[in-house]
């Protein structure tokens, strides 16, 4: 039982409240040490703080303010050995909630110093680690302490980078090269650090590097046109041209990425920075190779690399081409597009027509695996004067058209060799390239290779028997086709063609014949040799008395049936079936003969 104080106050007691023990200056001495335990915060300010204890959801922590804050344990993650004592940087979001509890945060907290940290990495160049989240995009998603930073694929390396996965959760050195403060972006490099550290690198091998020096690459990059490959530091470019003695179309059929290889240095630019580097220049040329009994006049067999206009190039060898020229590749004379012959790909067997070692050139002929046909025995006799034959028409002129008769014969058709009856003034108004056309030959010249051919020749020459139906004085029928200020062409029956100057196409009204009209026309002149024909229509009124008197001093006299048949629209077939009943007897000649002189005399006295 304890024990009771005798002679205790109560009345001083009762009569003040707590504290009121304390003088004035013990009161205001124990505030003042009270207010030195505790610390002035603001809100949104990082300070540091102590644990002072830990449950399974939160850690509490002193800030030295009047009462502890609570921060939640899942913020620690990054401390799986955070213990009773250890001191940590917070957020104070707010001093006094309404629940009277101190708000912290330590997220907030690196957020925040981490953004410090940014700033100043960006404006003093230093260097900051972080960790790969995910890739994204064009790059790579890094952790800077709480704040996502973008890291472009162009900027991870100096190579160019084909698999972002595997530097996922990787932990790596960067630089700030860009903020966007209004979007909270942040770019970064890492590839910034690889080239101050490949600098002096680079100048070392700069300063050490001569043309045919033997280096050691990786090759980084793979184009259409070569390869760019890494010297350490420094790249180089190996052109398609010098990576195979051989024709390569592109350099992925020998090459391949990241590949190792040694190479050497063909030319350097030291104000440029360029590197010309050569891979087949470390083996021998393949034309060193060539057997030393291949020569002019020997057979080879070999690939067709490539195909121009003026030729193909055959490659016997990886790196020993020759040339095939357009020309060389068949007998024919006419020189077509090589693709006619030839294709990319194709292997062939040719001749060689000339070699040179020393410059390694090579020319090569198809042609001449077979025989020539000029040159066969027999060609003289198969191909003699009158023979007839079918070719192929190759080639129109101005002048004529030329015919194939077998591969490497070809011959002439002049245009003047194409018809009888018709003037004809361009080749394409009878055939067209394509055409098969029937030829009789003409002329042979086995020395300079020619061949005259011609295809009128094949029938009879019908003006032998025109000259007995479109005699001077003769009326017929005929239509303008073609009119101008010279005269008009006219087409006659049997299909020959005649002419009138203006003045004779004057009617007997005094109109003037057009295009398409048909009239009687009278036959001035007639020339077998030069085949013309010249008419009049205003002879045949102007003399039409002077017909009847002829017609009626003749009427006993039987008319001739190609007379007759003149008269009107006739075949050349019709004409040659009643020729031989057509004769003249000597009344005839005399009558034609006044008629003619007559005609003419009348005419210039028109004009």
């Amino acid at each position: 039982m304890a024990e009771v104080v005798d002679n205790f106050d109560w009345d001083n007691v009762g009569a003040s409240g707590f504290g009121g023990n304390y003088s004035a200056e013990q009161r205001a001495e124990m505030e003042q040490m009270y207010s030195e335990t505790l610390t002035t915060v603001q809100e949104e300010e990082v300070i540091k703080g102590t644990v002072v204890g830990i449950t399974d959801r939160d850690v509490i922590l002193n800030i030295g303010f009047k009462s502890d804050g609570l921060v939640p344990l899942s913020e620690f993650r990054d401390l799986p050995d955070l213990k009773v004592g250890d001191e940590v940087e917070v957020f104070i979001e707010d001093q006094e909630d309404q629940n009277g509890q101190l708000i912290l945060s330590r997220k907030k907290a690196k957020i925040k110093q981490a953004w410090k940290a940014i700033y100043d990495a960006l404006e003093n160049d230093t260097v900051l680690e972080g960790v790969v989240k995910r890739r994204t995009k064009g790059g790579l998603i890094m952790d800077l302490d709480g704040v996502e930073a973008f890291l472009p694929g162009s900027q991870i390396d100096v190579k160019p980078i084909r698999d972002f996965d595997i530097y996922v959760g990787r932990r790596m050195e960067v630089k700030v090269v860009k903020i966007n403060a209004a979007f909270d972006n942040v770019v970064v490099s890492h590839k910034v650090l690889i080239e101050k550290d490949l600098e002096k690198q680079r100048e070392a091998i700069l300063n050490n590097l001569e043309k045919g020096q033997i280096l050691e690459g990786v090759i980084k990059n793979m184009t259409n046109f070569g390869v760019f490959i890494d010297l350490g530091g420094v790249d180089g470019l190996l052109h398609i041209t010098d990576i195979s003695w051989g024709r390569i179309a592109h350099p992925s059929e020998v090459l391949q990425l990241d590949q190792k290889l040694n190479i050497v240095v063909l030319d350097f630019d030291e104000a440029k920075k360029r590197i010309s580097l050569g891979l087949k220049q470390l083996t021998p040329h393949p034309w060193d190779s060539l057997p030393a009994d291949m020569g002019v006049g020997s057979k080879v067999k070999g690939r067709i690399v490539n195909v121009a206009d003026y030729g193909a190039f055959m490659e016997i060898i990886p790196g020993v081409e020759g040339l095939i020229h357009v020309s060389e590749m068949s007998w024919s004379q006419h020189l077509r597009n090589p693709q006619d012959f030839i294709k990319q790909g194709d292997v062939v067997e040719a001749q060689i027509l000339t070699l040179d070692r020393d410059d390694r050139k090579m020319s090569l002929g198809i042609k001449q695996l077979s025989e020539d046909p000029w040159t066969r025995g027999d060609f003289g006799t198969k191909y003699a004067v009158g023979t007839n034959h079918n070719g192929l028409v190759r080639n129109l002129t101005n002048f004529g058209l030329f015919v194939e008769l077998e591969e490497g014969v070809d011959g002439l058709v002049h245009v003047s060799d194409l018809s009888w009856t018709k003037k004809i003034k361009h080749p394409s108004e009878v055939v067209k390239v394509g055409d098969r056309l029937d030829v009789v030959v003409l002329e042979l010249d086995v020395a300079n290779r020619r061949l005259a051919l011609g295809h009128k020749q094949l029938e009879e020459n019908p003006w032998d028997t025109f000259q007995t139906v479109f005699t001077p004085g003769s009326v017929h029928k005929a239509t303008i086709t073609d009119k101008n200020d010279r005269g008009a062409v006219l087409e006659l029956p049997y299909g020959i063609e005649g002419f009138a100057y203006p003045k004779s196409l004057s009617k007997e009204d005094g109109s003037q014949a057009e295009n398409g009209e048909t009239l009687d026309f009278r036959v001035i002149e007639f020339s077998k040799d030069d085949r013309r024909v010249v008419l009049s229509h205003s002879a045949v009124y102007n003399q039409q008395a002077e017909e009847d008197t002829r017609a009626s001093k003749f009427t006993k006299k039987k008319p001739a049936a190609g007379a007759a048949a003149a008269q009107g629209e006739g075949k050349l077939s019709d004409l040659k079936k009643t020729q031989p009943a057509e004769k003249s007897t000597l009344g005839d000649l005399d009558a034609l003969s006044a008629l003619r002189d007559k005609m003419l005399g009348n005419e210039q006295g028109a004009e």
